[in-house]
């Protein structure tokens, strides 16, 4: 397995897992990796539906699925560690490499920021993970209805899954961690997706995050690293940061204006009250 860190700003990263054993895990998955597989090829034939409620329902599923964080993606492309991948991982039959670009995140970070990517959002996935099974019994029921799938339910199940998955991820990785199995591999080809005009990433000079790579670099990543899956990660992760960005700027604007108001409102009343 291959583990690739890929800065999208200079504060925000995409973790994303790619196996290198397909025929292995194939193999080892479980029977709930199976039915989301099932589900996957489902909804890949609704997708090629011209009309009718299935398209709909695809088309409003996809606008949800573009907002569910980048970083539960990533987290959801690190396999759970079972027992035999353990065995595998700790007699190194399967070893697993940390790709990552060295001009944006020095070797001896790397471990740090895959660290703080597997653990800082497991609490948060857990308390959604139970929302997710109060709320299952309550929208059960619909199912009832004839004639009309159970959105809400099926929803919540594929929610559930998804945290389930995230959380199994960032443990998967902190045990890598724990046990010193990750080989830190950086690379000079990622390297030069980096480095513009002949510089490396700063270390934000203005103090704002800034941007590392765009929506026009996304195959150049994914020829990079052969990585075909890597493109929809990318084209995610890149769109949820420049538009997190392009609010903060805004209130950033709006508290200047305010602020702005209250001096002209308070020069004003310093007026009339010398006049």
């Amino acid at each position: 397995m291959r583990l690739y860190l890929l800065p999208v700003s200079t504060r925000r990263t995409l973790l994303y897992g790619s196996r290198l054993n397909t025929a292995a895990s194939a193999h080892d998955r479980s029977y709930i990796d199976r039915g989301a597989d099932f589900a996957a090829r489902k909804w890949a034939q609704w997708e090629k539906m011209e009309g009718g409620w299935q398209r709909k329902v695809v088309d409003y599923g996809n606008h949800a699925f573009r907002r569910i964080p980048f970083e539960e993606w990533g987290l959801k492309s690190v396999p759970p560690l079972s027992a035999r991948r353990r065995d595998e991982e700790l007699r190194g039959r399967d070893k697993v490499e940390l790709v990552f670009p060295p001009a944006a995140i020095p070797e001896h970070k790397a471990e740090s920021v895959v660290q703080k990517l597997a653990t800082e959002r497991q609490a948060l996935h857990r308390q959604r993970l139970l929302w997710c099974f109060v709320g299952m019994p309550i929208t059960a029921p619909l199912g009832l209805v004839p004639l009309v799938p159970n959105l809400p339910f099926f929803y919540l199940v594929y929610r559930a899954w998804s945290h389930w998955r995230a959380i199994n991820g960032g443990k998967h990785i902190q045990w890598l961690l724990q046990n010193k199995l990750l080989q830190l591999s950086p690379s000079k080809d990622l390297d030069q997706l980096y480095i513009k005009d002949g510089q490396a990433p700063t270390e934000e000079p203005s103090g704002k995050e800034q941007m590392l790579i765009t929506q026009k670099q996304i195959q150049d990543f994914s020829e990079t690293l052969d990585l075909p899956a890597v493109e929809i990660e990318l084209e995610r992760a890149i769109w949820q940061v420049e538009r997190a960005l392009g609010k903060e700027q805004e209130q950033e604007q709006q508290q200047q204006r305010q602020q702005q108001t209250e001096k002209e409102s308070t020069e004003s009343e310093k007026k009339d009250k010398q006049s």
